[in-house]
């Protein structure tokens, strides 16, 4: 199972929110970049990067800590946040950006990422599908679709998509466990790789992600509240 330890990227700087509630945020470092070093000394191979800026005025706003993230680290970087055309994504390859994830537009314009998918290809477009009582919610979290998480990864399937990242809101920053059961059954019905997001509070819970079969495994606060060495989960699931 790969580990992809996340930066969440708020007025530049390394933040948490708790269950995506923009005024309740934990601002762990001024400057990401350096964050993005430490997991990369600690074994990371991947960088999960969330601008939250981005997602919630619906255009790129922090592409400056992106490029200094990019700059500073040998590994690659996927991001979400702001993703809206394919304007948006070529200009995040061109940052040196590995892939991006598509929300919002998945939702609001399925054939953005089937043409997103074409020009691009698979390994450069994710869907992130977050969900609240297995519901899609758009727009930074702030609203809730009436689409259910299960049918839209059928639908990006249809569109193209092999990867998706699915994000139970109501245990992202709660660390209280990840979704396991859920996430397993998107991925069983719809035999796309998924990567579990939210609730990861400890390396028994990335245990469980991997015997469930799940592709990945994205967590933050867990690191940055001390409650997952990541030197030492990197050893054991990579």
């Amino acid at each position: 199972m790969r580990l992809y330890p996340a930066i969440d990227i708020k007025d530049g700087q390394c933040v948490r929110l708790k269950q995506g509630v923009y005024e309740d945020k934990t601002v762990y470092d001024n400057e990401p970049w350096k964050v993005a070093k430490e997991f990369e000394a600690a074994g990371a191979k991947f960088i999960h990067l969330v601008d939250l800026d981005g997602a919630r005025e619906g255009r790129s706003v922090n592409d400056e800590a992106v490029r200094k993230i990019i700059e500073n680290v040998n590994i690659p970087v996927e991001i979400g946040g702001g993703i809206r055309t394919t304007e948006d994504i070529s200009r995040k390859l061109k940052l040196g950006v590995k892939r991006v994830i598509i929300g919002t537009e998945a939702v609001r314009r399925p054939e953005f990422v089937k043409e997103s998918v074409l020009e691009f290809g698979p390994d450069k477009v994710v869907v992130g599908i977050d969900a609240k009582n297995g519901k899609v919610a758009v727009s930074g979290w702030e609203e809730i679709s009436r689409i259910h998480a299960v049918d839209l990864a059928l639908l990006m399937k249809d569109m193209g998509v092999r990867t998706i990242i699915y994000t139970d809101i109501s245990r992202d920053g709660m660390l209280s466990g990840p979704n396991v059961e859920q996430t397993r059954k998107i991925a069983m019905e719809t035999g796309l790789e998924v990567v579990a997001s939210g609730g990861v509070s400890s390396a028994t819970d990335l245990r469980k992600l991997a015997d469930a079969g799940i592709e990945g495994a994205i967590f933050g606060k867990a690191i940055y509240e001390h409650r997952i060495d990541l030197a030492e989960v990197t050893k054991e699931f990579e």
